[in-house]
This record gives structure tokens, C-alpha cells and sequence, in this order.
């Protein structure tokens, strides 16, 4: 990251209240929205009488891709970030577009579906200095703590 860049993003040595608690608020926000989309694919199934249950994965995939990406585009977190009082910054410091929003989501799609690249996700969370995982390091998007 250039000293341009760096500076764009709170510093996490000397605004430490931007990224404390982060990684676990992430965690919680995830079970959070796992729960949504798992209710948005029972609507999706009841309202196709139950012929969604055909594609199952493939209506699981695009509700949750979907749902993420539509989120994190309104208000640079999803629903369960909100609750949970953390969004995103882009590595400008700015909050998500929706460009930035996809490429978000599309890194955790994939990140989710091979077991390795989740792994080494959650473990840079929890390791590296601005909590970022696999996805935000390639993106250089941070999340951090929602202003009061």
C-alpha cells in the first residue's frame, strides 16, 4: 500500500477503536446473514410451490451473491453488519460502490467454496493489523466500526 493509500483508511495504531472488536462482530454479522438468506431461499422455494428445491444450490448461490452484493452496494454493509455496527471502506477510505460491492462479494463467493482460501481468510482477520481477510487484502478494503 502506497503512504497515499495508507492514509486513507484509519490507522490501526493510533485509531485502534475503528478496528477493536471487528473480526468477532464480523462473525456474528455472518451468522446473522446467513439466517436472512436462508429465509429469503424458503420464501423463494414456497413461492415457486417448492420447484426451487430442484436447484437448490443454484438458488442458494444467487440469493446469497445477490443479497450481499445489493447491501453492501446501498450502505457498504449488509444487513447483519448494520446490526452489528461495522462497514466497509474501500482503499480510498471511501465507502462501497456497487463495482466494489461485487468484487467483494465475488472474492467471498469464491473464498467459500474451496476450503483452503477460507481458512487463510479467517485466519488473516484475526492475525493481520487491520483485520482484513483474503478478499479485503486483494481488494485493500477494510471493515472497521461504524461511527456513533
Amino acid at each position: 500500500m502506497t503512504d497515499d493509500l495508507a492514509h486513507a483508511q484509519p490507522d490501526p495504531d493510533r485509531h485502534a477503536e475503528f478496528y477493536r472488536g471487528v473480526a468477532a462482530k464480523r462473525a456474528f454479522a455472518w451468522i446473522l446473514d446467513t439466517i436472512l438468506v436462508t429465509l429469503i431461499v424458503a420464501l423463494v422455494a414456497v413461492v415457486t410451490a417448492l420447484t426451487a428445491l430442484f436447484i437448490l444450490p443454484l438458488v442458494w448461490l444467487t440469493v446469497g451473491f445477490l443479497y450481499r452484493w445489493i447491501t453492501m452496494s446501498g450502505d457498504s454493509a449488509t444487513w447483519g453488519m448494520r446490526l452489528m455496527s461495522v462497514e466497509f471502506l474501500d482503499r480510498y477510505g471511501q465507502r462501497f460502490d456497487a463495482a466494489t460491492a461485487f468484487l467483494h462479494t465475488l472474492g467471498y463467493s469464491l473464498s467459500m467454496a474451496f476450503v483452503l482460501p477460507q481458512i487463510l481468510s479467517v485466519a488473516l482477520m484475526l492475525i493481520s493489523r487491520r483485520g482484513q481477510g483474503l478478499t479485503d487484502m486483494v481488494l485493500g478494503s477494510v471493515a472497521i466500526n461504524r461511527a456513533a
